[in-house]
């Protein structure tokens, strides 16, 4: 069997990967839309922040992050370029950060900052996904599989609407628990009956940027031998993922797999 890389790493240094991807559709609205500010949500370690910020620089926009959790000084390497570079940061409760999505929530931030284009953590939303939608038809070699991370699904959910219906999906969720991520990736389908897809949820290494020696050793490996790297977050589990399921046979000989690497910090 064969494996190619999509290497979306490589679309930019800052803004790499599906980060832009589902960023470009709504920064394309709300520039349409004549906003000049643009928020959105992320952890401390988010690449979304970090992929925000750089393109709100790039493109003379005013970022505001919503950063979950309390300011720790100094600010890590991905909050402190995004300050760096202009995004306006401001820190909530964890409590407070679970119902971002609340109109509630999301009334008061248009009030606060208004006038504001809001963008969903991580970039999950329809413009997300119609973004991630371009992967496959970049893609000039024929394929029956193809595999990426899952953060909120939306990477996936934008491959699955472009594939042909003898291509496969495979999600490698990084987090734990998350056969959840099946029922938010239908809802983002335009033909929610589609079968050809399934995610493979034994990979998270005990849930959302957490990983072990074991995948440390992995990544190690992987950059000696293939000469560019993975980050543990994300591209490493899915890569992990993908050399135990060919170990196991799951693939039939024959196979053409398609791993996209869709970015990341490390």
């Amino acid at each position: 069997m064969e494996i190619w890389v999509k290497r979306d790493d490589l679309i930019h240094p800052q803004i790499s990967g599906n980060k832009w991807r589902k960023l470009k559709y709504n920064i394309e609205i709300a520039k349409k839309e004549g906003y000049t500010k643009i928020l959105t949500f992320g952890g401390a370690f988010s690449n979304h922040i970090y992929a925000t910020a750089a393109a709100g620089q790039i493109l003379g926009l005013h970022t505001i992050g919503i950063i979950r959790g309390e300011r720790v000084e100094p600010l890590n390497s991905t909050l402190a370029f995004a300050e760096s570079v202009g995004m306006e940061l401001h820190f909530i409760d964890r409590e407070t950060y679970r119902q971002k999505n609340s109109q509630d929530q999301l009334g008061s931030y248009q009030k606060s900052f208004s006038p504001v284009y809001i963008i969903p953590e991580g970039g999950a939303n329809s413009s997300g996904v119609k973004g991630c939608e371009e992967i496959v038809g970049e893609i000039q070699i024929p394929f029956n599989y193809i595999c990426c991370a899952c953060g909120t699904g939306t990477t996936l959910s934008g491959i699955i609407n472009s594939l042909s219906p003898f291509q496969k999906a495979i999600g490698f969720p990084v987090l734990k628990g998350g056969e959840f991520l099946h029922d938010e990736i239908v809802k983002q389908l335009k033909c929610p009956k589609i079968s050809n897809f399934h995610l493979e949820t034994d990979y998270h290494f005990g849930g959302y940027a957490k990983w072990n020696a074991e995948l440390e050793s992995f990544t190690d490996r992987f950059e000696k031998v293939n000469l560019f790297r993975l980050e543990p977050v994300y591209t490493g589990k899915l890569f992990y993922g993908l050399y135990d399921l060919i170990k196991k046979g799951y693939f039939p000989k024959g196979s053409r797999i398609v791993a996209v690497h869709t970015g990341g910090l490390r």
